[in-house]
């Protein structure tokens, strides 16, 4: 997913905030809409659903974190959290609700660029399929998953689809079954500082839609001091 080809949406309710944002990443060849509320932020995605959405959770009419709940429900797409909210509290929130990173205003202009480019990239990896994804459904331990839609199927045959974010962990399990995986590679090969637990609260999200046991997994495994293995056989078809 070239820079040209990518669709954001930014949600932003002050106007400066929300040009200097898109100047910043139209310097890049990135294409901007913008939402100055939470409802427009919804029709915008019910019209066409971004690659990505830059989302303040300080907005007029609703919270940025409902915002993000609904939007990863109806309309998922990657989402980067951009806010003057720097709590502990609020960033694992957000990432739980399905957003990839987390930005504190006020920022960097060149470090909102090139989080918004490693995000894209990693769901440019997770769009363009190993060639055992590229066989179709994959198949474990009684579980069906289907890359094209994000559609995850139990074992009694009930459904559910996975936000972008979940999508993006699940493929790199199902295409390196029973191979660690560092915290490292699983957040896009960026450094990992010892207080970062995006990667973790991303693994807890996706064991959850799996009912992966997270005292005693079967399914997705802790390996302490290295990553995590997904630790079932895998077949597409």
């Amino acid at each position: 997913m070239n820079a040209p080809d990518a669709h954001l949406l930014v949600v932003e309710d002050d106007p400066d905030v929300a040009r200097l944002i898109c100047r910043s990443l139209s310097e890049f060849g990135f294409a901007c809409d913008v939402a100055a509320s939470g409802r427009a932020a919804l029709d915008a995605v019910r019209t066409r659903t971004p690659e990505l959405a830059i989302v303040d959770l300080g907005l007029p009419d609703m919270d940025g974190l409902a915002l993000i709940a609904e939007m990863q429900r109806l309309h998922p797409c990657a989402v980067l959290i951009l806010t003057g909210r720097a709590g502990v509290a609020d960033r694992v929130l957000g990432l739980e609700l399905g957003a990839d990173d987390y930005l504190v205003k006020p920022f960097e202009p060149r470090e909102l660029v090139a989080r918004v480019r490693s995000i894209l990239r990693r769901y440019q990896k997770t769009a363009t399929p190993s060639s055992d994804a590229a066989r179709g459904i994959a198949h474990f331990s009684g579980w069906r998953y289907d890359p094209a839609s994000h559609t995850l199927t139990d074992p009694q045959g009930d459904s559910t689809r996975l936000s972008t974010a979940e999508a993006q962990l699940l493929m790199l399990f199902l295409s390196h079954p029973n191979r660690i995986l560092s915290r490292e590679r699983l957040v896009g090969n960026r450094p990992v500082e010892s207080y970062d637990r995006s990667i973790d609260v991303r693994i807890s999200r996706l064991r959850r839609k799996l009912r992966d046991d997270p005292h005693d997994p079967r399914l997705i495994k802790t390996v302490y001091g290295a990553g995590y293995l997904f630790a079932a056989p895998v077949r597409w078809e």
